[in-house]
This record gives structure tokens, sequence and C-alpha cells, in this order.
């Protein structure tokens, strides 16, 4: 996971410290995760896939994005890839939240 965080760093063309800032995490966290000393905290993780653009799945290698299939029309202008961005975000999070049995609000 650490290289796939350090890759969307990369291709979003963002320093350790853009990226800390943009996340809200400190530079030193953001640091001791890409050097592979501290795991990342799914909320963490959360917080990089969306700073850097990417999903959950692409940084976590879950399987979540090759089972999504969606079909939709965007009638305000939307970007098909961001509406799809969003949903895998959504759907990965539903992912998380079963793995730890933790109860979707009703």
């Amino acid at each position: 996971m650490v290289a796939a965080i350090e890759n969307a760093r990369a291709a979003a063309g963002l320093s350790q410290r853009a990226l800390a800032d943009r996340t809200g995490m400190s530079q030193a966290t953001l640091n001791r995760i890409l050097a592979g000393e501290r795991v990342a905290k799914m909320t963490e993780i959360i917080l990089i896939a969306d700073a850097t653009g990417c999903t959950v799945a692409q940084l976590t290698g879950s399987a979540v994005a090759d089972r999504v299939q969606c079909a939709a029309r965007a009638t305000d202008g939307a970007s098909m890839s961001s509406m799809r961005q969003r949903l895998l975000h959504f759907m990965e999070l539903d992912a998380y939240l079963d793995d730890h049995a933790i109860p979707s609000a009703r």
C-alpha cells in the first residue's frame, strides 16, 4: 500500500507537505506512513484518496472497484469519471464498514 500511496501522491503532483496540508495530517505522520514505519488508518487512507483523486481501492488494492458496474447519465455536466470515482468511494466505505461489522445508519 505504501507504493500505491506514493504513486498516487506523485501522480497528483503533490509534495509530501502539500499532501499533508490537503489531508490535514501532519507531515511527520505522512512521512512515517510513506516510509513504511507506520500503517495508515482507514480514515487516513480515505483522506489521502480524496486528496489525490484516487479511490480507496486503488490505494488498498481491494477488489470493490473490479466488482462495480454502473450506468448513469450526467444531467448537470458532471464527468462520468468523477461520478464513478465518488460511487466507488462510497462502495469502498460500505465494504469497509461491513468488514468491521459496523451497521449502516437507517
